[in-house]
């Protein structure tokens, strides 16, 4: 189990790193999907949800833009092991569910699939592609989808280069809050 202070390390570490395909770093992205959160009122779980969605990437290099390589990093698991006992399951939940919310916005939302980066787009094929109904109906009945799909829109804004965010350790604050020891 990582503790805040490993995350904290982590980020210090590595956020400095491109997010693949993207005009802003690993800790721009997270500190920019924690803000929009915020911003949309979310509870503290939420948005450390969205803080640490992507920590799976930060946790395993697979290199420069792995989805060219067809290669599917499945960060959305990656992570959970590590945050397993220092958060809540609806935190984690969102966070496991953020790459299936990304299926079901593209089978749900008309436009949500163009919208996408190429990245987003690469990465969607290697994650399952586009839902069926059946499994978009199936989705939406699972426990934190509605979590899962807002941490989503979310992610797919937090990309915007330059966007003035609060600090990391803002966040963090939040993190502690609700932190289970």
């Amino acid at each position: 189990m990582l503790s805040l202070a490993d995350i904290e390390t982590l980020f210090a570490e590595r956020g400095h790193e491109q997010y693949t395909g993207e005009p802003v770093t690993q800790l721009e992205h997270a500190l920019q999907s924690a803000t929009l959160g915020e911003a949309e009122g979310a509870d503290d779980e939420l948005v450390t949800a969205a803080l640490l969605h992507d920590l799976g990437h930060l946790l395993h290099d697979l290199g420069e833009t792995p989805t060219l390589r067809g290669v599917d990093d499945v960060h959305q698991y990656r992570a959970l092991p590590f945050l397993r006992g220092l958060f809540s399951e609806r935190v984690l939940g969102a966070i496991q569910l953020h790459v299936d919310a990304k299926r079901y916005l593209c089978a749900t939302r008309p436009g949500y699939h163009e919208a996408l980066s190429d990245d987003s787009k690469r990465s969607l094929v290697l994650q399952g592609g586009v839902f069926s109904a059946a499994e978009a109906e199936a989705f939406a009945a699972r426990p934190g989808a509605l979590d899962a799909v807002r941490l989503r829109l979310w992610d797919d804004q937090a990309k915007a280069e330059g966007l003035p965010t609060p600090a990391l350790a803002h966040f963090m604050a939040r993190a502690r809050r609700i932190a289970l020891c």
